[in-house]
Formats: C-alpha cells, sequence, structure tokens
C-alpha cells in the first residue's frame, strides 16, 4: 500500500516524552486526571506526542525535500524540537507551542486533518489531546462512568465556550468581563458547589459536631476533620471475651517534630480497651493484625483470619473510635476520642439508601469475605447519609441554575445536553454534570476503606495506589463540612481548576458503544486507543462504586448510558475466570475473541492514511515464567493476545515505542530491565496481496532490514533501557507484513518465536558494531562482557589480546588495564588518568570512559568541552559504544554502570547543543587548552 510514513514509525525523542509523562504524577491542581478518578489513565504529554507524530511525516516521505540522510536527520531534530516543547506540562494551554504544532499537523494533512477516534476512551486522555492539538475528537467506552469522564473533558465544555457564568455573584461584580474558553462555566460549578455544600450542611450539619479542645490547645472548639476508627470482634478466648479493637498501626503521625500516636488502656477486669492520644516522640505498640492473623490486645490470644470473616459473616464486627483529628490553629490536632462522637455514628440504616450487590468475586475485592455484600456496605450510615443528601441536592441545583440561566438570557427551550441543546435546561445539566463528580470525589474519602496517612496526615481515598476494595482494619471517616481532607468544597475547587484549563475548542462528542460489536460512526478517523489489558483491572466491577451515585444524580439527565442497575460487565473486555466458572482457558479465548473482534472492527473503520497507535499497559509482574527484563516481554500472555489480535485483524505492526512513566534516571531496578509502563504500538493495515514466507527468509529479511532501523533509533538516541524493546517495531513490521511466517515443518510461526528472533538479531547488530572498532576497543569490550571489572589470569587476557589484534602490554601502556601479579583487570572509569589525551584517541573504549566519568562528576558542559576536543566521529562512537555496554551492564545485573551507559545517551541531545556552542566561541575553544 502507498502512504506517507509518519515521524512515528521512524523516530521519536522518547526521553523527553517519557521525562514529561513520568512528571505529571506530580501536577494535581488543574491536571485533567484530577477531574475523576479513572484507573491507569495515559500520561496527557504521551498521548499528546503520539497524535502529533500520527499525523506528522517523517522527512523521509519527501525525498524531494530532504535527499540525503543527513538532510532527513537535521529535519526529525526540527520537529523533535517541537514535540520537546509540545509535551511539557506548562505549554499544555500555550498557543505559541500549540499553534506551531498545529501547523506541522495541517502542512502534513494537506489541511485536512482527520478526526480522531479513541474506542475505548477510557479516563479520556486522547481525546483530550485531540482536541487541544485543533482536532475533531470522538470517544466510546462501554463503561458509563467512562463515557461520562470524556463527555465533561471534551464534550460540554466547547458547547459553552466564552460564555459568562450566570451566578448573580458573578453577574454583580464581573459586568463585561471576557469569559474565554471554559472560565464561565468553571465560575458557575465553583459557585453552585458552594451552595449545594452549604444547603446540606444545613440539613446534615448537625451529624458533624465540633470539638471542644483541651486546655494545652487553647480551649474552645474547632472542626474536625477525620474520625479515625477500628474494627472490632469479640474475643474467641472464653475467659476473656473483650471487643478487641483490629488494627494495622498506633501512629497518627510520623512527621518530623509533629508526631503522634495511640496509646491502648487495656482494662483487664472489664475487659475493655479504650485509647489516649500522646504527642511527641513514643514508641507505641505495634498493631494487632498482621498478615497471618490478629491478636486480642486484652489476653495475647492469637485470632485467626477465618474466625474474623465467621464474624463478619454472621454481622458480628463492630467499629470503635480510636482518635480524633481536627483543624488547629498551626495544623493537624489528635484529640482522644469523645464517647458522645462516637454514639452520633449509631444510626439506623437507612431505608433509602443503594441496595446494589458487590461481585461475589471479583479482581482486587476482599470485603465479601467479611460479610459485606453490598455497595451501602462499603460506608458508615453517616457517610451514606451524607452521599445520599448531596446527591439528591442535584435536582435542586439544576432547578436553580435554570432559573439564572434563564434570567442570564439563555434560551427557555426544552433540548436537554445529551441532545446537543445550549439553552436554560442544558447549562443546568452540565453544571450539575460536575458537581455529580464532586460527590464521586467525596465518595472515595468518604468509604468505610479509607485509611489514615500518617506521612501525609490526611486521609487515603479508597483507591490509593490500588485497583481493588481490599479490607481496611482501621479506617478514616472524613468530615466533608470541614475544610481540609475529604471535603465537599475542595472536591468542587478540583474540579474546578480542571475545567478552568480545558482546550473547550474543537467540538467532541464522546458516546456509549462496546467496541467489539461496533466502533463510532465516524468517517475515516485516525484511531488512538488504549484496550483493556488482560485480567489487570476489572474495571466495570470497580467503577460500580461510582456508578451508583452518578446513576441517582444524574440518571435522567443521560437515560442511555445509565439505563442498567449497574455498570455492564457480561460483555467487558478482560480475562476473568471466576466469571467463565474459573475456567481460565474460557475466560483466556473470550477475552482473545473479543479483543480479535475489536480489532476488526477498528481494521474496517480506521483511516489508511495514518497509522493506528495501540497502548498496551504492561505490568512487572508479565511473564514471570520466563524470568526477568525483555523475556518478561517475550513471554507475556498479555502481550502475545494483544500481537496477535492485531496482526489477526490483518495490521502490521510497525513500531513497539517504550512509553515510561516512572521516575528518570533509574533505567535499572533490582539487576533487571525497568520496563515500560506502557508500550505504544504502531499500526497499519496489513495488504490484502500479503503472502507466506519461511523462517529463513524471515530471518534474511531481519538481517537486511533491522540494522537500518536499528541505527535510526540510535541516531534520534533513543535511551538504551528503551532499545530492546523499540527494536521490536521494525521487527515485528517483517513479521506482521506477510500473513504468515512458516517453520519447517509447515506450521505457522508463533509471536513468541518470532519475538525471541527479533532479540537474537539485535545482539547480531551490536556484534557487528563492534567489527568497526578498533582493537582495544574490541578486547576491552569482550573482556567486559566476561569478567566486567573483575580480575583474572593474564593467559586468558594474552590469549584474547592476540585474538582481538593487540597485546596486553599496549592495553597496559594506554591506560586501560592493570596487569599485576598474572592477573589482568580493566581499570575503572576513576583510575584513568586525569585527563584524556589525543594520542590516546584512537581507542573508543577511552574516549567513552571519559565522557561518561566527565558528565558524572562534571556536568554536561564539561562532557561538551571534551566532545568538542575528540571531534564528531569520535564522540559519535563512543555514544554508539554506549548502547553496547549498557546491554552487557544490564543483563549482568550491574545497576550503577548499565545507569551510567543510558545516561550519555539521555544527555547526548543537549551535550550536543553545548558542543554546538563550544564551537561556535573562539573563547571556549581557547580555554579547551588553558
Amino acid at each position: 500500500m502507498a502512504y506517507r510514513k509518519k515521524l512515528i514509525e521512524v523516530a521519536l525523542p522518547l526521553e523527553a516524552i517519557n521525562k514529561e509523562s513520568a512528571r505529571e504524577k506530580s501536577i494535581r491542581h488543574g491536571h485533567p486526571s484530577t477531574l475523576h478518578l479513572w484507573w491507569s489513565r495515559k500520561p496527557l504529554a504521551t498521548c499528546r506526542a503520539v497524535l502529533f507524530a500520527s499525523l506528522v511525516d517523517d522527512p523521509s516521505s519527501h525525498p524531494e525535500e530532504f535527499p540525503t540522510e543527513e538532510e532527513q536527520a537535521k529535519e526529525r531534530r526540527r520537529l523533535f524540537r517541537i514535540i520537546e516543547e509540545l509535551v511539557k506540562w506548562e505549554n499544555s494551554n500555550n498557543e505559541k507551542v500549540l499553534n506551531m504544532a498545529r501547523q506541522e499537523i495541517l502542512k502534513s494533512t494537506g489541511d485536512n486533518p482527520p478526526p480522531v477516534l479513541d474506542p475505548f476512551c477510557g479516563g479520556g486522555s486522547i481525546p483530550l489531546e485531540a482536541q487541544r492539538l485543533g482536532l475533531e475528537a470522538y470517544a466510546s467506552d462501554l463503561n458509563p462512568v467512562a463515557v461520562l469522564i470524556t463527555k465533561a473533558l471534551i464534550e460540554i465544555p466547547p458547547m459553552f465556550a466564552g460564555r459568562p457564568p450566570v451566578n448573580p455573584e458573578a453577574n454583580r461584580l464581573n459586568v463585561g468581563a471576557e469569559w474565554p474558553g471554559a472560565t464561565g462555566l468553571a465560575r458557575d460549578i465553583y459557585y453552585y458547589g458552594r451552595w449545594m455544600r452549604d444547603e446540606a450542611e444545613r440539613r446534615i450539619g448537625h451529624l458533624y459536631p465540633k470539638v471542644t479542645l483541651p486546655a494545652e490547645y487553647g480551649g474552645g472548639e474547632a472542626t474536625v476533620i477525620a474520625w479515625l476508627w477500628a474494627r472490632t470482634v469479640k474475643c474467641p478466648n472464653p475467659a476473656c471475651g473483650c471487643q478487641m479493637p483490629l488494627t494495622s498501626k498506633f501512629w497518627l503521625s510520623t512527621k518530623k517534630g509533629k508526631e503522634a500516636w495511640i496509646e491502648p488502656i487495656v482494662d483487664p477486669a472489664k475487659k475493655e480497651v479504650n485509647f489516649k492520644v500522646q504527642v511527641g516522640k513514643g514508641k507505641p505498640p505495634e498493631g494487632t493484625v498482621n498478615r497471618r492473623g490478629a491478636k486480642c490486645i486484652c489476653c495475647g490470644t492469637a485470632v485467626p483470619f477465618e474466625y474474623i470473616r465467621d464474624e463478619g459473616k454472621n454481622g458480628r464486627l463492630g467499629v470503635q473510635l480510636m482518635a480524633i483529628v481536627a483543624e488547629g490553629r498551626h495544623g493537624r490536632i489528635y484529640i482522644s476520642p469523645y464517647k458522645e462522637h462516637e454514639f452520633i455514628t449509631k444510626m439506623q440504616e437507612l431505608q433509602d439508601a443503594p441496595d446494589t450487590d458487590l461481585p461475589e468475586q471479583a479482581l482486587g475485592f476482599r470485603v465479601q469475605l467479611y460479610g459485606m455484600t453490598k455497595h451501602r456496605d462499603l460506608f458508615t450510615p453517616r457517610q451514606l447519609t451524607a452521599l445520599i443528601t448531596f446527591s439528591d441536592l442535584i435536582k435542586e441545583v439544576k432547578e436553580l441554575v435554570y432559573q439564572h440561566a434563564i434570567m442570564a438570557g439563555y434560551a427557555a427551550d426544552n433540548k436537554a445536553l445529551d441532545e446537543g441543546g445550549t439553552g436554560a435546561i442544558a447549562y443546568a445539566e452540565a453544571i450539575v454534570t460536575y458537581l455529580a463528580l464532586a460527590v464521586d470525589k467525596v465518595a472515595t474519602r468518604n468509604s468505610i476503606v479509607c485509611s489514615w496517612d500518617v506521612t501525609r496526615d490526611n486521609v487515603r481515598n479508597t483507591f490509593a495506589a490500588r485497583q481493588a476494595i481490599p479490607m481496611i482494619w482501621d479506617f478514616a471517616e472524613a468530615n466533608p463540612f470541614s475544610s481540609s481532607t475529604g471535603n465537599f468544597l475542595g472536591a468542587v475547587d478540583w474540579i474546578t481548576k480542571v475545567v478552568e484549563r480545558l482546550p473547550a475548542s474543537n467540538p467532541g462528542k464522546a458516546v456509549q458503544r462496546d467496541a467489539t460489536a461496533c466502533v463510532n460512526g465516524v468517517a475515516r478517523p485516525l484511531i488512538s486507543t488504549d484496550p483493556p489489558y488482560y485480567d489487570n483491572i476489572g474495571y466495570a466491577d470497580l467503577s460500580d462504586f461510582f456508578y451508583i451515585w452518578l446513576r441517582r444524580s444524574v440518571g435522567s439527565i443521560y437515560p442511555e448510558i445509565f439505563s442498567t442497575l449497574l455498570v455492564p460487565k457480561a460483555t467487558e473486555l478482560v480475562a476473568t475466570p471466576y466469571r467463565f466458572g474459573g475456567d481460565k482457558d474460557k475466560a483466556r479465548v473470550f477475552f482473545e475473541t473479543g479483543l480479535g473482534q475489536a480489532f476488526h472492527r477498528i481494521r474496517e473503520k480506521v483511516n489508511p492514511d495514518y497509522p493506528l497507535t495501540v497502548y498496551y499497559a504492561f505490568k512487572q509482574s508479565e511473564g514471570d515464567e520466563k524470568g526477568n527484563g525483555d523475556d518478561e516481554l517475550v513471554a507475556s500472555t498479555g502481550w502475545e493476545t494483544m500481537l496477535n489480535g492485531l496482526i489477526g485483524a490483518g495490521f502490521t505492526i510497525c513500531g513497539t515505542w517504550p512509553m515510561r512513566t516512572e521516575l528518570n534516571n533509574r533505567p535499572v531496578a533490582n539487576g533487571t530491565n525497568a520496563l515500560a509502563s506502557s508500550i505504544v504500538l504502531v499500526c497499519r493495515p496489513r495488504s490484502p496481496e500479503a503472502g507466506m514466507i519461511t523462517r529463513r527468509e524471515f530471518t534474511r529479511l531481519l538481517r537486511n532490514e533491522l540494522p537500518v532501523a536499528l541505527k535510526k533509533l540510535q541516531q534520534g538516541n533513543i535511551a538504551p533501557v528503551d532499545l530492546a524493546q523499540a527494536a521490536i517495531g521494525p521487527g515485528m513490521a517483517i513479521f506482521s507484513r506477510y500473513e504468515k511466517v512458516l517453520e519447517a515443518n509447515g506450521e505457522p510461526m508463533p509471536v513468541r518465536t518470532a519475538l525471541q528472533i527479533i532479540n537474537q538479531e539485535l545482539d547480531a547488530y551490536f556484534a557487528a558494531q563492534e567489527g568497526e572498532l578498533d582493537p582495544d576497543t574490541r578486547f576491552c569490550i569482550a573482556w567486559f562482557e566476561q569478567f566486567g571489572l573483575k580480575e583474572a589470569d593474564y593467559g586468558t587476557a594474552d590469549i584474547l589480546a592476540r585474538a582481538k589484534n593487540t597485546v596486553v602490554e599496549r592495553l597496559q601502556e594506554k591506560g586501560m588495564l592493570e596487569a599485576v601479579k598474572g592477573k589482568v583487570r580493566l581499570l575503572k572509569r576513576e583510575e584513568l588518568a586525569p585527563e584524556w589525551s589525543s594520542e590516546k584517541g584512537e581507542c573508543v573504549w577511552l574516549c567513552a570512559q571519559y565522557l561518561v566519568r566527565l558528565l558524572n562528576t562534571a556536568g554536561e558542559i564539561a562532557a561538551a568541552r571534551l566532545a568538542y576536543q575528540m571531534g564528531s566521529e569520535r564522540s559519535e562512537a563512543a555514544k554508539s559504544l554506549t548502547y553496547r555496554l549498557y546491554t552487557i551492564s544490564e543483563r549482568n545485573g550491574w545497576t550503577e554502570e548499565a545507569l551510567a551507559y543510558n545516561t550519555l545517551v539521555v544527555s547526548w541531545p543537549d551535550i550536543q547543543n553545548k558542543v554546538a556552542e563550544v564551537a561556535a566561541s573562539p573563547a571556549e575553544q581557547l580555554n579547551l587548552f588553558r
């Protein structure tokens, strides 16, 4: 098929993308991830870069404009610089940077860019970034919660962009003000959220009493931030019978200078336990629950989990207040429990509480083992009362917004938001959609699965760093009417800050669709998507936690997506054996079949002018049966399923880009690869004329084509830690180019075998590169691979040196190794002569070691000066050598060595920029020789 290659099919500035993707984890206020929780959400920087590089032509597609490899490489570097600016969080709303990217997209698409479609939209990152790049964005998902989140990001804001707020306060104070983007919408969300909070407090504020402060805190009253509870169970020892507290810890705060902890006070006579808060350094006792079971704090009896589970199933698990956290004048105050605060929570079960069932079994769910079988069991009666109150206030807020919108000049039509309306009714529905999301945010910090974080002094949310609903023994109950952790107005504020920063530009549309049955009816879209990952996450079961509240609050506004009692599960793409009677094979077949069907639908829909990009989220534990590092990826069932699904649907895989979202400069962990958080697969429809080839032909093609692709990857300064995974792309491009690759026995070659052959050819590529190096360097590589920096016999060194056409004495004279008392070892970098000298400059090994040493000890400017002295040919050869040295170090578990070599390549673009500065400055050149 004739098409123009896009940048993503050739090279990417991966390190810049990964750096900004990792950095996003520390960005909170205004980041779209804080609108509403979604699991495994893709970083915006990654999505933005992938979409841009999928639309922009690679320079090799224009030989008339860039006839030589050098000119193509130069143009790629220019495009890389655009991406490097584009992916920065600070530039997410920088119109100058965004317009530069949009102009490149228009240039490559003939001023007619395609719409972008994500049929597994999840948290909405991909369509949101499409919209930011000036493209029409379309999204769909089977999960109603995902659809609503995406509507809130891409569909609603453009409908009301540029309009002023309608609330009376804003109209009175901001007459004639301009409201760019969705800032007017955001202002109204906050105003009506505050009204909602105040009205809720008027109705149920008595359930959240203030606390009287002890004299040492100045007396008076203070607002409670949270009540900290421990579950209790009756001790099975007949001689005891104490209501024993179940808690994992007695610490309240471990912050330096703010230490606080709970002292359990046991009364053996009464068989009861009370608690007293202690402030300052101390040594609280260990918790009463660990992984093996519990222990009665009163009599010391060991209590197995089986007993606690039976008590829970029979409704005999209780709770006891351990401490109260209050708002003090200078921060958190920890107070011993008040009995009256404990009694106020002994409320009757609410008749109006959600009556939906938790799944009998689900990924990451543990609470059912303890008798919690309904969603309402995940909340205390007081929490249920608050969430029901907030949810039911939505209808009243909607009417209030409607009246104010009419007064502000909105049309009084009856066209609803979901029908494309933009009048008063639609605007009121838009506002309460975001307030319903705020109720969800409150729910995540107001369940009995929330714990108290003693390192940060706040309430951890229900899904803190987990895609699960585990059993929590000591839980924190937040006060939604405080001004601290878990409060309602704080949740509204987070949402407001997100909405203010949304593009709110081109129209967007999110609908509910099952991607295995049909793909959104968009004409010839560019498709980029993040499908489910085998058995990693049970999205449907998890998102029921939110669905029950959204259906109650805005189900009437979105009747189509909230038509079912709970989130649809029968057709959810996840390989969960419990849905198939525990049969793993049936679960696997269901997932593979469904994913294959989805890819066939995508194949029918995708615009052939642009590559399909598919994210695959890799987890460290995948493929443990085969070991670590790259072997994990080769052996991963989920990875093979993804590749087989794409190939079976008629796609050729022509790129595999590792996207790391962990902190940079740590390419090695525990002696193995720091595997990508995600791998982006780049695919093209396979030609209908594709035939079959043999294993021998496949290997021959790999040897011809893979080195060219690898050279381009290295020219793009791909980090050594990423090269092996990125090399899968051009290798699989050959494998998937054909309908089948046949083994000698006539059987089709499986994907796993192809991946193993690609890895072998990668090793052969590095070995071939060695043949072009000087003899001394080839000796050092071979010695390093066999012995590292350890010593070995002189005889072994002598034989190896002769085989490499050098001699040990010459290597010692050059200062590369030490030969003493019949033993030989390579010198460490810090043992080399203080200065590099041009007399030894033909040795690439020494050039690499000096560059690495100077970069680590003196920084990029010093390394750039040395690279300038060496000349471009020597320094580039040294940089290329570090790929080989990284691979050797990584495979042997030499973490520090691997990190050093990876860092040089990662820093190379900056070093080269500084080399150019040195070359342009006679004064700098003079400094080199002083």
